[in-house]
């Protein structure tokens, strides 16, 4: 088991042990143009918040959530606990737009 389950076909359920990671047709970018980094997908261009871009950046196929989770606590000196939530939230919501893989 890898940690995820699915509740339909083709829905990821992210979970503490979930091992996330960009699709092959996502590519996260820094456009040095404008100063910001932006998600290239087909037919469109995400803008992250800066959050947003610091999970995506650890989202690599090897961590589990629970490590990328304990890497950002640790990073800006904030509760694991939170971290984790506000991360499982983040990732369950870019997986079930498909921008998320497990």
């Amino acid at each position: 088991m890898t940690g995820e389950t699915t509740t339909s076909p083709g829905r990821l359920v992210v979970g503490r042990e979930t091992r996330p990671k960009l699709p092959p047709y996502l590519k996260l970018r820094h456009d040095a143009g404008r100063g910001r980094w932006v998600l290239l997908a087909p037919e469109r261009v995400l803008t992250p918040d800066q959050t947003a871009v610091a999970v995506l950046q650890l989202c690599d196929g090897t961590r589990t959530v629970e490590e990328i989770a304990a890497k950002l606590a640790e990073e800006y000196s904030a509760p694991v606990d939170v971290i984790t939530a506000d991360v499982l939230d983040m990732l369950q919501g870019m997986a079930d737009k498909g921008y998320v893989k497990g």
